[in-house]
Formats: C-alpha cells, sequence, structure tokens
C-alpha cells in the first residue's frame, strides 16, 4: 500500500466545467464541487486521486 505524505487534501474548482467532457463533468461533481472558486477538503486516497487526475486542468490541488 502506497504511503502519501498528506492525509487531507483540498480541491478548489478554477476552471468551469461547462462544455467540457461528460465524464469529467460527473467526477468534478463527484469530488463536492459545484461553483467556481469552491473548496472542499478530501481524503488523500487512490480513488480521489485518480479523479482528480481525471480532471485536474480544471482544478488547484493542495496538499494539507
Amino acid at each position: 500500500m502506497a504511503n502519501y505524505t498528506a492525509d487531507r487534501l483540498r480541491v478548489t474548482l478554477v476552471r468551469s466545467p461547462n462544455g467540457k467532457i461528460g465524464k469529467h463533468r460527473l467526477s468534478v461533481r463527484g469530488l463536492g464541487l459545484r461553483k467556481m472558486h469552491q473548496s472542499v477538503e478530501l481524503a488523500n486516497t487512490p480513488e480521489i486521486r485518480g479523479m482528480i487526475h481525471k480532471v485536474d486542468y480544471l482544478l488547484k490541488v493542495e496538499e494539507i
């Protein structure tokens, strides 16, 4: 099992998912992001990292 340096991530939506691929819009919603510049704190798990990787061009990610 991989060890991550931080156990929490702060994810902020910095670009609009409007007009993007449908699965990417659903990934943004699955991360709990609804509005522009909204931030959420999420657990640092492989599942969350995969969702972030898919839509990294829309997000800003910080380790907490």
